[in-house]
């Protein structure tokens, strides 16, 4: 005999793990259970009879559920639905990825989405089942807050790893080997660091979106990230051997382009490092990445399309150059400078806009929103003005080298 208390909440346990809280939703909404947590990842899952769709065979072989049924359900608005919503959401069946009718609730802590628990429910749904998924969803949230205090305590040494890692605390790469086989981290092969930067820290809903982008993106294999403040850090290795920086390079901006499209922002900035075989020279690359960043943000018009630091040319060492030459002084430049002082005219800005296009007068003038004619006539006034020889590569590269020192000091 049932008690009227048991009747009410039939979640009572206690359950010697999350299988058995499984089994118990499914008996009494007789129907197969999945729990999963906030990325999608089973923790638990139901018995259940022949009767189910292929979506639920292929997420529990793979214990994630699949990423074409992840990126159907973001279309159709069902996972920011679940994301806003502490309520039960009836989700129609999908058949092009095997996906049967669902219904589905978040598992939170106040405003911390910890899971999920989906139910492959194959009739009208009633009320009192909507009713019984809400009490599941307490007792569930208990369950994995008891796990997320294990997994805590692993992840604080996955970080603290990670970090000495980017600070180059390791001098032997065999220390780096064992720690990364203790923490299951796979660091051979090619590998680089990736930073995105917003101008605002990250909160936890931005980095479910970006994670969710990352999972789902071909061209890139997730090693390990973090957070650190307003940058998302990632360890990544390209998935295809061939081609791999320019894969990296075009990982990082199609994330800048869809995750900037998506939470309608402009601010968001992204650089990776070199690829390197060495988990050493993670550090470096590391490094590399924040150079990247603080290019993009002192020549954002110069490197606005330039994403990686084998990219960058001389913006690799132009911190190098302005520490040497921040006191110098190039004769050709003050020439220029005192004639358009005195004479109203922009033959400086033209000089550098003219190398900045590797001295194409066709596609300099279209920056300048003049006539090739008229470029060509600034080009002389030029030459005569500062005695400067435009056929003379070393002579070009030199003042090209130093107006970006000269833009620094601004």
């Amino acid at each position: 005999m049932h008690t009227d208390q048991e009747r009410h909440n039939p979640f009572q346990g206690p359950f010697r793990s999350l299988e058995d809280l499984a089994d118990c939703i499914r008996e009494n909404l007789g129907c197969p259970v999945t729990i999963e947590d906030s990325d999608h990842r089973i923790l638990a899952y139901s018995s259940h009879d022949e009767n189910v769709d292929p979506a639920r065979i292929a997420t529990i072989m793979k214990r994630k559920v699949p990423e074409d049924v992840i990126k159907s359900l973001w279309k159709k608005g069902i996972i920011p639905q679940l994301f806003e919503s502490d309520d039960p959401v009836i989700i129609p069946a999908i058949p092009e990825v095997g996906l049967g009718q669902r219904v589905a609730i978040s598992v939170r802590k106040n405003e911390e989405l910890l899971g999920f628990i989906w139910a492959q429910l194959n009739w009208e749904v009633k009320q009192e089942e909507l009713a019984l998924l809400k009490k599941a969803a307490k007792v569930v949230k208990n369950q994995i807050l008891k796990l997320e205090i294990k997994k805590r305590h692993s992840e604080e040494g996955h970080r603290e790893f990670f970090w000495k890692l980017l600070t180059g605390h390791y001098t032997k790469e065999a220390n780096i080997l064992d720690q990364a086989s203790t923490y299951q981290i796979k660091i051979k092969g090619e590998m680089a660091i990736v930073v995105f930067e917003f101008n605002d820290e990250i909160q936890q809903s931005l980095e479910r979106h970006m994670n969710y982008y990352i999972q789902a993106s071909h061209q890139i294999e997730l090693i390990y990230s973090t957070l650190d403040q307003n940058q998302l850090i990632l360890l990544v290795r390209p998935t295809d051997q061939k081609n791999t920086a320019e894969q990296l390079s075009e990982f990082v901006q199609v994330f800048v382009e869809k995750i900037s499209n998506r939470l309608g922002v402009d601010t968001l900035k992204g650089g990776a490092g070199t690829l390197y075989q060495s988990p050493l020279s993670i550090k470096d690359s590391y490094r590399e990445a924040l150079h990247v960043l603080s290019i993009k943000e002192r020549f954002k018009r110069e490197v606005k399309s330039i994403y990686s630091y084998q990219n960058l040319g001389i913006y690799q060492f132009i911190d190098l150059l302005y520490k040497e030459r921040k006191h110098y002084q190039n004769n050709y430049i003050e020439k220029l400078k005192q004639y358009d002082g005195i004479n109203h005219t922009q033959l400086l800005e033209t000089l550098e806009v003219y190398l900045q296009h590797d001295s194409n007068v066709k596609a300099a003038a279209q920056v300048l929103h003049v006539h090739t004619n008229t470029l060509n006539y600034r080009l002389k006034r030029i030459t005569d003005v500062a005695n400067l020889d435009l056929k003379d590569a070393n002579q070009k590269v030199t003042i090209y080298l130093d107006l970006k020192i000269e833009q620094m000091k601004l």
